[in-house]
């Protein structure tokens, strides 16, 4: 899941639901959720704008999926353009919504080694047996792994994560 100028990645609409244009968002955002206050959702339009979505109603359909109904949509053919496409929050919503146990709440999160900052956390993909952060140190990229034997803490008030990295990490990307 990524972040992008103030809005946050949380999952696609994954399928239709229904005849009515009802809509299966899978999302990450670590709990049950249904959006309960939400008034809006963002789908990214071109590489740039960011096009509002006006929630009707959600429900549950389980931990890490949503129905939605949108506004607009009233049959499952004009739902079918929707499906497969990023749904983005604003941050305020984002950080109302996700679980601290959610790995994509680690987004923003500072990653620290030792004393040292290495930099911001923009991306966070997680794979079987780690999860993988993408950040930019010294102006380049960088994925940093976190896993049983790298990372030492999160700390969620001051939104850090300290990790003890591999001999050598970043000089693979430091070059």
């Amino acid at each position: 899941m990524t972040q992008s100028s103030k809005y946050f990645s949380i999952g696609r609409l994954a399928g239709t639901h229904g005849l009515k244009g009802d809509l299966v968002l899978k999302h990450a955002l670590g709990e049950k959720n249904d959006f309960q206050g939400l008034k809006k959702i963002f789908i990214k339009d071109g590489e740039a704008d960011y096009f509002p979505w006006f929630i009707e109603i959600a429900r549950v359909k389980n931990n890490d999926e949503t129905y939605l109904k949108i506004e607009g949509i009233n049959s499952k053919e004009e739902a079918q353009k929707l499906v497969q496409k990023e749904v983005w929050l604003t941050e305020k919503d984002f950080r109302k919504y996700v679980g601290e146990a959610s790995v994509i709440s680690l987004l923003e999160f500072t990653l620290i080694e030792g004393k040292k900052e290495l930099g911001v956390i923009e991306e966070v993909i997680e794979q079987p047996h780690q999860i993988l952060c993408r950040t930019t140190i010294e102006g380049k990229e960088a994925y940093i792994p976190l896993h049983e034997e790298t990372l030492i803490e999160i700390n969620q008030k001051k939104k850090t994560v300290s990790v003890k990295l591999p001999e050598g990490l970043l000089d693979i990307y430091l070059k």
